[in-house]
């Protein structure tokens, strides 16, 4: 019986990676999160797109990379459609997938064997170059025979040996045939990557075509390799724990090594997004720093002449000229995480990155410098007088976190914050920074941010925050602001400098805030409720270790001036909750605040027909985070609050019953028009079960179980309100300092 061939078979090829690139995209998180981790992923139906927690607002990262990959199994087509976007975003998660990667990415470690599979490539890809060309040049009606190859392969050497096209000459030539010429016995170049080659043939051939026929096009080599696709790399997932290694093995065999990091970057020119957690910190080299940060825009280098009146002279056997040509075609970095990031190697890379290309040698040398020295730092021009260097910056970054750098003293980080002139996500959370440098970042004209994270950055005083958010054009479109401290590092601020910020601070007047912590605080009932502006945005609240404040006074505030907060953190709160006996404070929570702001009122009906019309609890109350020991004394709960605890030291008390849940539109069953926010799930709800089994879990959950963020979502741009897992998942939702 014969097989009736596909209407999909018949599909071009651009319908093909649309479907791709919608598969991909069901991966995402939508722009407004409903608050929630990600609980029902094997939830049959579609996602839907919207901030609900049932049915899931997107697919687990596991569904749609099988579902690519199942795809690049179908056909070649399939294949082509699917792989892009099947090495979009890499999460490097075993040591040894690392090691696959770095195979099939940059081709190995041996230098050796990859020169000589380089020449291979340049060889067969001319050949393949040339062979569309000539087909070309058949559909034009001219002749390729023997003669017209021979001819079309001297005129694409002759081009690609020129000044401006950057292939190293050995790799033009089979190794038996190389003579040792004077050219060949220049620096050997350790930058040219398989892209940059296919490239630079691609132009040859276009070039050499193009001026015998003007017009012809020559369709590109097609290149195998995958670096070009990648656009997201982290680290946040990896481990080496339980692989059973001595101490000396993982001091002397480390996985991710420094080269091995730095030739896998050379090899995505496409890379928009970096992450690195404290497991690999130590491969953060001043090579792999200068390939992360030093792209696109920003690999002008240091010495650029400010007007182009003056003419910087390269050398062409300086290698490092040709790095910077590779990484000039390169995209520049978005967003670049470090959370945590302490190690020796990379406080030390780091801190000579920032000396050689950021800070101005000029007005801090002294006599002590030699003349050779001082002439080193100069830009090679024909008129050095005239020169005027513009400093270095990475106009392309808008995202960047440094929590937790810790290593990093104030005259390397504040110059590195300073060279990001487009930031709108900042994540300075336990670092060194210093009145000055937060003073500095104010001045800024063009940073615009939108999310802040200043955690327990006990360098800071309340004078210089007060400042900075009343003063300072960076700080006037927050959104999200967390200025959280604890008993180990309270908050700096004064109750007068806090007035000040609440009253006037434009992030506060305008209403726009979606999540703020003041933690430690002095924030006072007369702050709360005669002074702070409304704040009808407002998801996610933070007043933890403020034990002076009453929680009438919060309770009032939820209710008349931000009735849309959800996630309330309330740890070693209050003189009800934190004074109190237990048994007096689990009274007064469900007396002054659940029961207030989280039940409908009270109504009913006389008339038998008609079902009495259900109103709206005040406000959007669902989750109450508490200290270990309240949460002890809570017990199992009351009615349909849960105790949720995280992997780490903090816990909340959830309403299992109220989620956002996705409308259907009454014409499909499929379509959703919406989501709400739902008081009353009933017990065999999909998501209200999962609350519960969590409740059961007792802790034993994964890192991305929690709420109320003390980590910046940095990778994906979702600022405070944002979900991570992994590392960065406990960071922020599991440790409780």
């Amino acid at each position: 019986m014969s097989s009736v061939p596909s209407v999909v078979d018949q599909f071009p090829p651009e319908l093909l990676a649309v479907i791709c690139a919608h598969v991909y995209a069901s991966g995402l998180p939508p722009h407004s999160s409903s608050l929630d981790p990600l609980l029902c992923a094997d939830h049959p139906g579609i996602p839907t797109g919207l901030p609900s927690s049932y049915p899931p607002a997107y697919s687990s990262e596991a569904v749609v990379r099988r579902t690519l990959a199942n795809l690049c199994l179908v056909n070649k087509a399939w294949y082509e459609a699917a792989k892009p976007w099947l090495w979009r975003k890499i999460e490097i998660r075993l040591p040894r997938s690392w090691l696959s990667i770095v195979d099939e990415v940059a081709g190995g470690e041996d230098e050796d064997a990859n020169e000589e599979q380089a020449a291979l490539m340049v060889d067969q890809t001319l050949r393949n170059a040339e062979t569309a060309a000539l087909a070309a040049q058949n559909l034009i009606g001219e002749c390729s025979d023997v003669g017209a190859a021979l001819d079309l392969h001297d005129k694409v050497l002759a081009r690609l040996t020129g000044p401006d096209i950057s292939i190293p000459p050995e790799l033009l030539t089979p190794p038996a045939s190389r003579d040792p010429s004077p050219r060949r016995l220049r620096t050997k170049s350790k930058s040219p990557a398989r892209w940059k080659l296919m490239r630079s043939i691609s132009v040859a051939v276009q070039d050499v075509m193009e001026r015998a026929h003007p017009g012809i096009y020559v369709p590109p080599p097609h290149d195998p390799h995958p670096g070009r696709f990648v656009r997201h790399v982290d680290f946040n997932h990896f481990r080496t724990i339980g692989m059973r290694r001595s101490v000396e093995e993982g001091v002397n065999n480390r996985f991710v090594t420094g080269d091995r990091l730095a030739a896998v970057l050379k090899e995505l020119p496409n890379l928009l997004v970096f992450g690195a957690t404290e497991y690999m910190d130590g491969a953060l080299t001043f090579p792999v720093l200068k390939e992360l940060l030093l792209r696109g825009s920003a690999s002008r280098g240091r010495g650029r002449p400010s007007r182009g009146r003056d003419v910087v002279i390269p050398d062409p056997n300086d290698p490092e000229q040709e790095d910077l040509a590779r990484r000039r075609e390169c995209k520049d970095l978005e967003a670049v995480d470090l959370t945590g990031c302490v190690s020796g190697v990379f406080v030390s890379a780091l801190s000579q990155f920032v000396n050689t290309f950021l800070l101005d040698h000029s007005e801090s040398s002294d006599g002590s410098d030699s003349e050779d020295e001082r002439e080193r730092r100069r830009p090679r021009s024909r008129n050095r007088n005239a020169v005027q260097e513009e400093p270095l910056t990475f106009p392309g970054m808008r995202r960047l976190g440094l929590r937790g750098v810790k290593s990093l003293q104030p005259h390397i980080l504040e110059p590195l914050v300073l060279a990001f002139p487009n930031l709108t996500h900042l994540d300075l959370s336990c670092t060194r920074i210093t009145p000055e440098g937060l003073a500095a970042l104010g001045q800024s004209q063009t940073v615009r941010l939108q999310s802040l994270a200043l955690e327990r950055c006990n360098w800071l005083t309340g004078e210089s925050i007060q400042h900075f958010l009343i003063e300072a054009p960076a700080a006037q479109e927050l959104r999200e602001l967390s200025l959280y401290g604890d008993w180990t590092f309270p908050s700096p601020l004064t109750e007068e400098q806090l007035r000040e910020i609440v009253e006037r601070a434009p992030c506060f007047k305008n209403g726009q805030l979606v999540y703020l912590d003041l933690s430690s605080a002095p924030v006072t009932r007369d702050i709360l409720l005669s002074v702070c502006a409304p704040q009808p945005r407002l998801r996610s609240l933070g007043l933890s270790h403020i034990r002076t404040l009453e929680l009438g006074a919060v309770a009032e505030f939820l209710r008349t001036k931000a009735p849309h907060v959800e996630v309330l953190t309330l740890v070693t709160s209050t003189p009800e909750l934190g004074v109190a006996s237990a048994r007096q404070a689990t009274i007064a929570l469900h007396t002054q605040l659940i029961r207030p702001l989280c039940t409908p009122p009270f109504s009913f009906s006389l008339s038998t027909t008609s079902k009495p019309k259900t109103e709206d609890p005040p406000t959007r109350l669902r989750v109450i985070e508490l200290a270990p020991t309240l949460l002890t004394t809570l017990g199992a709960g009351a009615g349909t609050w849960r105790i949720i605890r995280s992997k780490g030291g903090r816990g909340w008390y959830v309403d299992a019953a109220s989620g956002w849940v996705a409308q259907v539109s009454s014409d499909s069953a499929e379509e959703a028009k919406g989501s709400v926010l739902r008081r009353d799930l009933e017990p065999n709800h999909p998501w209200r079960r999962e609350l519960e089994s969590l409740a059961d879990a007792n802790g034993n959950v994964s890192s991305g179980v929690g709420w109320h963020a003390r980590k910046m979502e940095i990778l994906h741009g979702d600022g405070l309100l944002g979900r991570e897992a992994g590392l960065y998942g406990a960071v922020a939702f599991a440790y409780q300092g």
